[in-house]
């Protein structure tokens, strides 16, 4: 599925829903099927810079794809990261890092967050496409804690 496709797919899934409340039940519950990343890449070198719960995120690029994985000490914070995996996870390098990630505001997740986890929310993606545009470039990470 394209970022696009995955993105509407999500803005569906929380029409669904008529308040917050039951919209942060369903990112709690996104976060808590989020697969385990990795105990070794809960790492500072891995720690996302500018979020105010401690997330870490691991990207690995396979072929002309990056897959992502992620953990976060904060239910919250470990569903909207799960999210952006759902949306980035498996694209290619160039995808990511040029993806207008409208479903955030689409589904009115900024809006609802506090200033802290919405500076937190971007700097996961601004983290997300610095992979791409690194992975894209070489096929590895350059200075991945760059991210602000």
């Amino acid at each position: 599925m394209t970022i696009d496709e995955i993105q509407q797919d999500i803005v569906d899934e929380f029409s669904i829903f008529d308040d917050w409340i039951d919209k942060y039940e369903y990112i709690i519950d996104l976060g808590k099927d989020l697969p385990l990343i990795d105990g070794r890449y809960k790492s500072e070198e891995h720690l996302i810079k500018g979020c105010q719960s401690r997330v870490w995120l691991k990207a690995e690029k396979k072929d002309n794809t990056i897959d992502f994985t992620a953990d976060s000490d904060a239910v919250i914070t470990k569903g909207i990261i799960a999210l952006l995996i759902r949306v980035l996870s498996g694209q290619s390098p160039d995808d990511i890092a040029q993806a207008n990630l409208y479903f955030i505001d689409r589904i009115g997740l900024k809006e609802h967050l506090s200033m802290t986890r919405s500076n937190g929310l971007v700097s996961m993606v601004r983290q997300m496409k610095l992979y791409g545009i690194a992975m894209g470039e070489t096929g590895t990470p350059k200075n991945q804690n760059n991210a602000g």
